[in-house]
């Protein structure tokens, strides 16, 4: 079967057409818009992905929609990769890296974050697009991409196809998420849909000797009687021993998601455990991230003591069992923000930051968005900070995880809003404490 996924692309173009404006909210710390898209022909607009930024303090990222090809099933442009650079005197300048295009070969609507490689190369996921035909649609719609981006000699960046996804029964399809390197040079990723089950898969990609890639299904999600997990939709992440972790949206003990584990085989192949079942409609969309103690952190879109989604750890045990313990659960108070769809980030002082999607004290649709701080308490608890995003002409409905600058400096993306009121097509922000 296939996943219970709406096109992230139709649900960023009925928000854009959607959204109105309103009266602005009041502000926790310091907002910068850095850039605001724009419905020009040109820019990109609609990010969900979150940011990554190299040693200059350049800024890289990519829309679900925009770009200069209109010729989209979504009628709104088929996504750009961007940077954002600091300009002398103040302010920031946008370049088009890449504009992503609808002919059957290139990928588009890239819905993940960007990793750059040792040698300053971009790779990403596009959630369609690629030579691969699927399930009988015509190959010009495709399963979605692996791409690299490389800077070409006398600037602008080359794109190069890695792999075009199949729907052979056997390969994963519709990548929505950003990829993570081994130390060996390998991208690792997942597809929401696919696989030898359609629940999903894990994969990975290698570079062969001479050139190319070769993708080698790591992990097909089955969901069978519960015991797998099913349609993942967030990023990997390693730990020390080469193992991958990772969650599923659906599937699960409860049928409403899992967070994994991915362990090499002495010999090949790999092995999965079931981390944790969750329950009470948690559906995690986001990855996970670690601590130096070897602790999980993530988030959940809803579930909770507020239905409306949690930060969770996952503390390994004795027995390899990892129990969860919520560490703070969203409410719909019209201050507090909800539905987290990003990962979480760390300060240095081991504070937690993310974005929720909805909620704060701006008068959008059920609240403008949010971020947030949980930072330590005595006797385990963790106390929250919420900045809340306005109307008007700020940003808002973030949905992507943050990434601090070496300053201490918080930068993100907001799927909505900003200055073109025909558009509202999202902002690139800074915090600043």
């Amino acid at each position: 079967m296939r996943g219970n996924k709406v096109s992230i692309g139709s649900i960023a173009l009925s928000a854009i057409l959607a959204a109105s404006l309103f009266a602005v909210s009041a502000a926790a710390q310091t907002e910068t818009v850095l850039h605001n898209f724009s419905n020009n022909g040109t820019d990109g607009n609609a990010s969900y992905a979150g940011l990554i930024i190299d040693a200059s303090g350049n800024l890289y990222g990519t829309t679900l929609l925009g770009g200069t090809h209109s010729n989209c099933d979504n009628g709104s442009g088929c996504g750009t990769a961007f940077k954002l650079s600091p300009a002398e005197g103040g302010g920031w300048s946008e370049t088009i890296l890449h504009d992503f295009d609808y002919n059957g070969k290139d990928g588009y609507q890239p819905n993940g974050s960007l990793v750059f490689d040792g040698a300053g190369n971009l790779y990403g996921t596009t959630e369609a697009g690629g030579t691969g035909a699927c399930e009988g649609v015509t190959s010009v719609v495709g399963c979605g991409t692996v791409f690299e981006l490389s800077p070409a000699a006398g600037g602008g960046w080359t794109e190069k196809i890695l792999y075009s996804f199949l729907s052979n029964g056997r390969d994963g399809n519709t990548p929505l998420s950003a990829l993570v390197f081994d130390s060996a040079g390998n991208l690792y990723g997942t597809t929401y849909n696919g696989g030898a089950y359609n629940y999903g898969s894990v994969f990975e990609l290698s570079p062969r000797t001479g050139g190319g890639w070769t993708e080698k299904v790591l992990h097909s999600f089955q969901d069978i009687q519960g015991k797998d997990g099913s349609f993942p939709n967030g990023s990997l992440t390693f730990d020390s021993a080469g193992n991958l972790y990772g969650t599923t949206q659906n599937g699960g003990l409860y049928h409403v998601g899992t967070a994994f584990e991915l362990t090499p085989r002495a010999g090949g192949g790999w092995a999965e455990t079931i981390l944790h079942n969750f329950a009470v409609n948690a559906f995690p969309r986001a990855g996970l991230i670690f601590d130096a103690a070897g602790n999980l952190y993530g988030t959940t879109p809803s579930g909770g003591t507020g239905h409306k989604g949690t930060v969770f750890e996952l503390t390994p045990a004795v027995g390899g069992e990892w129990p969860e313990t919520v560490l703070h659960s969203f409410e719909n108070n019209g201050v507090d923000g909800y539905e987290p769809l990003g990962s979480l980030v760390f300060d240095a002082k081991g504070n937690l930051f993310g974005t929720t999607f909805d909620g704060g004290t701006g008068t959008c649709r059920e609240g403008c968005g949010t971020v947030f701080e949980l930072t330590p308490a005595a006797g385990g608890e963790w106390t929250e900070t919420v900045y809340s995003f306005a109307d008007g002409l700020d940003g808002y409905w973030p949905a992507s995880n943050l990434v601090f600058d070496r300053f201490g400096n918080l930068y993100g993306t907001t799927v909505n809003g900003g200055t073109d009121g025909g558009c509202v097509c999202g902002t690139v922000f800074e915090l600043t404490p």
